[in-house]
């Protein structure tokens, strides 16, 4: 019965979004999503998530400048960047990688960048989490991501990547939305609006039980947090938070 509903919904949802569809059907929503829709959704939705976890990512990136190298400098990798919006949090001084599958965030990305002059931005390469080739093994000393790993073609892959590119102590810090309890109204609601969603936001998922992928890789410490973030009707309230170290 369950599954019918959700079938039945889903089916009326993709209804309303048809002119979607028929524009993904044709070719032309992705590339106009890519470009235009999901660079200005995104920057939209960054200032509404950064009112409601200010609290949270001061207390999660507050311990950054411990995993500085011995030398004292802290080098930092931020996969998915977007529009910026954690660079505020970032010790004063520390040298900063950006990296994006999407090269058009120019916009609201400088406007980061110039607000936080207290970074050294080193680059900005164009990379899928899963192929951060351009990167060196054992470089960094940190890594950064936030609501990216909702979207990465694997999850497994994208963390492989990340352990890869960290130097031994090193640490992974991250905030992501995540499926809720599968015996809740919130998963419910989440089966539903997903294909859709998926389709709307650029890959994004709604059911991904990322703290999975994260106890099952080979960190050697796990600081993992359960939250819920007032996102009013939207399915994206559960979240995950914390940090992992190699």
């Amino acid at each position: 019965m369950r599954e019918a509903s959700i079938l039945f919904f889903r089916a009326c949802l993709a209804l309303l979004a048809m002119p979607i569809y028929l524009l993904s059907f044709l070719g032309i929503w992705e590339p106009f999503c890519r470009k235009v829709f999901f660079p200005f959704f995104l920057e939209k939705l960054s200032a509404v998530h950064e009112r409601k976890t200010k609290k949270q990512k001061q207390e999660l990136f507050r311990n950054l400048p411990d995993f500085a190298s011995p030398s004292g400098e802290l080098k930092l990798l931020e996969i998915g960047t977007g529009c910026g919006a954690n660079f505020q949090y970032y010790p004063p001084g520390c040298k900063v990688t950006c990296t994006d599958i999407n090269p058009n965030f120019q916009q609201s990305l400088l406007r980061s960048m110039n607000k936080n002059q207290h970074v050294h931005y080193e680059s900005f390469l164009i990379a899928a989490g899963e192929d951060l080739h351009q990167v060196p093994s054992g470089s960094v000393d940190a890594v950064i991501g936030t609501l990216v790993l909702c979207s990465v073609n694997s999850v497994k892959g994208t963390l492989k990547e990340v352990l890869r590119v960290l130097r031994p102590g090193g640490a992974f810090y991250f905030l992501e939305h995540v499926a809720a309890d599968h015996s809740s109204w919130k998963y419910f609601w989440q089966q539903i609006c997903h294909p859709t969603w998926k389709l709307v936001f650029a890959g994004c998922c709604l059911t991904r039980e990322i703290w999975k992928n994260l106890e099952q890789a080979n960190f050697s410490e796990l600081n993992l947090q359960h939250i819920s973030v007032a996102l009013p009707w939207t399915p994206i309230q559960p979240h995950i938070i914390g940090y992992a170290v190699k």
